[in-house]
């Protein structure tokens, strides 16, 4: 999420249209009933709420890190890794300034109105891709959980959530690439 974005009052794009756009806003309209659910919608709260700004995955990072000693460079690596994924997605998220849903009733507050890509999916994929290469794989179900609880709160489309965790996973195999972190 951006807190930035929020700043500009220039009319945003608009939310996508034809027939990926009514797909979109079908899918979405499917997963936030799913919130009618109160376990289910308490479960996505808590989940949206523990990602904003990354702070789980970040948490976690630096966890395994002061757990894992031997392997604390490659943590602190995997851990820059979805920061920056999290940091690019936001960049993204000022240029292309898709607005929020606004056919279905959020159940979070947000910290900015506009949703492409997720930034919850782009740091929740970067860390499934991060830690799971160092032994994690819990990681990863907790990362699809984070995903598809941004469509249950209703406020990203399904594509905002596969450009995030497509950013997402790009920037932690591509940063793992270029700084030649080795998980062993």
């Amino acid at each position: 999420m951006d807190d930035l974005d929020d700043r500009d009052d220039r009319d945003p794009r608009p939310a996508p249209g034809g027939r990926l756009g009514a797909a979109d806003r079908r899918l979405l309209t499917a997963f936030h009933a799913r919130g009618t659910d109160p376990r289910v919608a308490a479960g996505a709260r808590a989940l949206s709420w523990s990602g904003e700004h990354g702070a789980l995955w970040l948490a976690a990072g630096l966890a395994g890190a002061a757990a894992d000693r031997e392997r604390r460079g490659a943590w602190l690596r995997a851990t820059a890794l979805t920061a920056t994924a999290h940091l690019a997605s936001m960049g993204v998220k000022r240029m292309v300034r898709r607005p929020r849903p606004s056919h279905v009733q959020p159940r979070v507050r947000t910290a900015g109105r506009h949703s492409f890509p997720s930034s919850h999916a782009a740091s929740a994929t970067a860390a499934a891709v991060a830690y799971g290469a160092l032994g994690a794989p819990v990681v990863v179900p907790l990362a699809a959980a984070m995903c598809v609880s941004r469509l249950v709160v209703g406020v990203h489309y399904p594509t905002d959530v596969a450009a995030g965790a497509a950013l997402g996973a790009a920037a932690a195999l591509l940063g793992a690439r270029r700084t030649g972190a080795r998980h062993g």
